[in-house]
């Protein structure tokens, strides 16, 4: 690895070190690793800059974050609520599961993990502390449970990994359901033995929404249109009715016509705020996606790829020991890095290492996003936990506890995805991938 590139990382590690925003970080660093190295035009930033943003599949990032803000402020995710606790409330920890069967069915609307956590962590991470249960795991468990949004499908992270490595977005889609079952049956496993040992019983209290028991019935009724959506939205992918990308157009149109006419929780004087969020979500991501393009080009004019696979194949050629390195070495990343970051980052690096090993592009792309998604938990970075956590009004440090059984029953899901392929490749091949 030559001396540019070792400036390139030096420059990049002193600008995150310095607080500076990683989109900017990136661009800032390759920027001047360009100017000083000087065989590179600048013309290349903007080149690359712009055909980056040139990708029909990237559209579905700002439409799929619209449609889940706006079924997140229109009410869904509430009827989620009502609806799941219907048929748990006799389970013991029933307000954990509430939390997880309805954190993985929003997942499948909004495909983001923050916006998991947000909505449903808000409407019951208050209603758990008043049952109860202790802050640090009530923000835990929450913030584990929106974890599923990078895995679940539709999931952004998914789509991102797919304009990356050119593989078919709706194929990665697919390949989440099974992961993502076998992470919500963890949680719950370990939802079940911390609410054992630490006395949170059955549901005893009024519902959470309701000031009266509310019917199965009664809940599925209200819900039926929020069940209905990811139905609608994955049914339309897989039936090849609509492209990822025209699906979250129909997610928009759909969840407007839902909250707006059916629930009629959304006026006129909403949208501008829905659509603000949206658009600073959305610009924050395709920011990155400009910048991590261009750093990635950089990379690969230093042959950095090519470098990190031969050192890699030098050390070792048994696909279990490589694909064992990268899940600690992603583990590490996702402590510190931000999952859009990471997986603009380290996808162009790490592909190249993997495809000569015969491992599926597919099954890499989901090893790629569990690993991200226990980033989403783990200090110091944890944005689901710090989102968790202030809804909790809880220090971070008092979530650290109950974070410890929950990554631990994780990791073992993870290591079970990555060595058994077929659990992620068995829907995809059964589709005809």
């Amino acid at each position: 690895m030559g001396t540019v590139t070792l400036m390139l990382f030096g420059i990049l590690f002193v600008l995150i070190l310095l607080n500076v925003p990683i989109a900017i970080a990136l661009a800032a660093a390759s920027i001047l690793v360009v100017l000083i190295e000087g065989s590179v035009p600048l013309t290349l930033f903007i080149q690359t800059s712009f055909s980056s943003m040139d990708s029909f599949p990237l559209i579905a990032i700002p439409f799929f974050i619209l449609a889940g803000d706006i079924m997140s402020r229109g009410g869904m995710a509430r009827r989620l609520v009502d609806f799941i606790q219907s048929f748990t409330r006799s389970l013991t920890g029933s307000l954990g599961v509430i939390t997880i069967i309805t954190s993985f069915i929003f997942a499948a609307i909004s495909g983001s993990g923050a916006a998991t956590v947000a909505s449903v962590g808000a409407i019951l991470i208050p209603y758990m502390l008043r049952s109860g249960y202790a802050p640090g795991y009530a923000a835990s468990i929450s913030a584990s449970a929106g974890a599923l949004g990078p895995i679940v499908p539709p999931s952004i992270v998914f789509i991102l990994y797919g304009v990356m490595s050119n593989t078919s977005i709706s194929d990665l889609f697919i390949s989440g359901i099974i992961p993502g079952i076998l992470v919500a049956v963890a949680l719950l496993i370990v939802n079940y033995i911390i609410c054992k040992k630490e006395g949170y019983g059955k549901l005893q209290a009024p519902p959470v929404v309701k000031t009266e028991k509310i019917s199965f019935w009664k809940a599925l009724n209200e819900a039926k249109w929020a069940l209905l959506a990811p139905i609608l939205i994955l049914g339309g992918i897989y039936g090849g009715v609509v492209t990822p990308t025209e699906a979250a157009v129909v997610a928009v149109v759909y969840s407007l016509v839902v909250c707006i006419f059916s629930y009629k929780e959304i006026g006129l004087n909403d949208f501008v705020g829905i659509f603000l969020k949206s658009a600073h979500t959305s610009g924050s991501i395709l920011i990155f996606v400009s910048a991590a393009s261009f750093f990635g080009q950089v990379l690969s004019i230093e042959r950095v790829p090519q470098f990190l696979a031969d050192t890699i194949a030098g050390m070792t050629t048994n696909p279990w020991i490589i694909l064992l390195l990268i899940n600690i070495f992603l583990l590490i990343v996702g402590m510190f890095m931000e999952t859009v970051a990471a997986v603009l980052i380290f996808v162009p690096l790490l592909l190249p290492i993997v495809l000569p090993l015969g491992i599926d592009p597919i099954h890499f792309g989901m090893i790629i996003c569990l690993n991200l998604s226990l980033g989403l938990i783990t200090p110091p970075l944890g944005i689901n936990l710090f989102i968790g956590s202030n809804i909790a009004n809880v220090q971070f440090e008092k979530t650290f506890k109950y974070v410890a059984p929950i990554f631990g029953a994780l990791l073992i899901v993870l290591l079970i995805v990555t060595y058994v392929p077929s659990i992620t490749l068995f829907l995809p091949n059964l589709l005809g991938k």
